[in-house]
């Protein structure tokens, strides 16, 4: 467990251009700021004013990150080694984002927080070996950094201190690029650089099968309205894309590109990691957020960078098992411009 004498409070990081703040409950970001097309601040992350509605189980996972395992592994059981480990059914018949009580339900412990042209605040987190079912204790950070004026990056590590486990972290913020208040994001446009995507069951448990977008709903090998063929999909999307068309700059991969017509605001999404869960905020439904906007469904997109869902039990899949002497790195660049 967390030291309880961390409290939960609301930081800041500001460069004069973005202004972003995050909280240590869950390192959240609360509030991201940037330009729009006339030079308006304007926030476009959905979240709460305080760290009260979080603390109460309000928020959806809104702006978190999720572990020790995001995304959902099957019937919430996992073999390592010979050894079954079982985990919390917290959406059956699966485990979901780490459990009742995963990394972003903790208060981390604030290790550094600097000021300056390329502000920065570092979170780490101890996992002990249990929590919520997974073997051996986690060593683990998060450091968002104002890169430039209107850069955000964050770097997530883990260290496995004495058993092998399963690692993938999710930053699990909502975006609504025309503004946190201003409805639905069926009339952004977005680009992921994804030939293939990962199907799933109706559990939301991939099959396995690695299948080419082209042809499908799930090709946005172009870019393309959010809405044009969300009707094809059920709920709307929430799935996992591989990442492996993008271009490559510092050892990251360009992963996805969003383009808010109204504000012209756009979002340059690169990762190190292979996959990611685009999801169109399928089961958002009237939670009052920041100054008492109402949220609703479709009323954000997140981009969820990530190992892909349920690898611990799928062979084929690039592994998410880290082991002692092992370093889990995962990397995102949100670059947010004008267009």
């Amino acid at each position: 467990m967390a030291d309880q004498s961390t409290k939960p409070e609301i930081f800041q990081l500001d460069n004069g251009t973005m202004r972003v703040k995050l909280t240590n409950l869950g390192c959240t970001i609360t509030s991201l700021s940037v330009p729009d097309k006339d030079g308006n601040l304007g926030d476009v992350v959905l979240g709460f004013d305080s760290v009260e509605p979080y603390l109460e189980g309000k928020a959806p996972y809104f702006g978190c990150i999720v572990g020790r395992v995001a995304n959902r592994i099957k019937d919430g059981k996992f073999t390592i080694d010979g050894v079954e480990y079982s985990l919390p059914i917290n959406q059956p018949p699966n485990c979901l984002h780490g459990g009742h009580q995963g990394f972003d339900k903790q208060v981390w412990e604030v290790s550094e927080h600097k000021k300056g042209e390329n502000p920065s605040i570092t979170f780490k987190y101890l996992s002990r070996d249990g929590e919520e079912g997974y073997p051996g204790d986690l060593s683990v950070s998060a450091t968002y950094t104002l890169t430039s004026s209107t850069t955000l990056r964050l770097d997530m590590e883990a260290v496995p201190e004495n058993k092998a486990t399963p690692v993938n972290l999710a930053q699990h913020t909502y975006w609504n690029l025309a503004g946190h208040s201003s409805g639905q994001v069926l009339d952004h446009h977005i680009q992921i650089w994804a030939n293939h995507y990962t199907p799933s069951d109706q559990n939301s448990i991939p099959t396995g099968e690695i299948t080419p977008v082209k042809g499908t709903p799930f090709d946005f090998t172009n870019e393309k309205k959010i809405g044009q063929d969300i009707k094809e999909v059920g709920m709307g999307y929430d799935h996992n894309f591989v990442l492996d068309c993008g271009e490559e700059k510092e050892g990251l991969r360009h992963a996805a590109k969003v383009r808010d017509p109204s504000s012209k605001r756009v979002l340059d999404l690169w990762t190190n990691v292979p996959g990611m869960q685009f999801y169109t905020a399928n089961y958002v439904n009237r939670v009052t957020g920041k100054g008492g906007a109402v949220y609703g469904k479709h009323s954000g997109l997140c981009l969820e960078t990530q190992g892909f869902p349920n690898a611990i039990n799928q062979t084929n899949f690039p592994s998410v098992l880290v082991r002692p002497g092992e370093k889990y790195l995962h990397t995102m660049l949100f670059e947010f411009s004008i267009e």
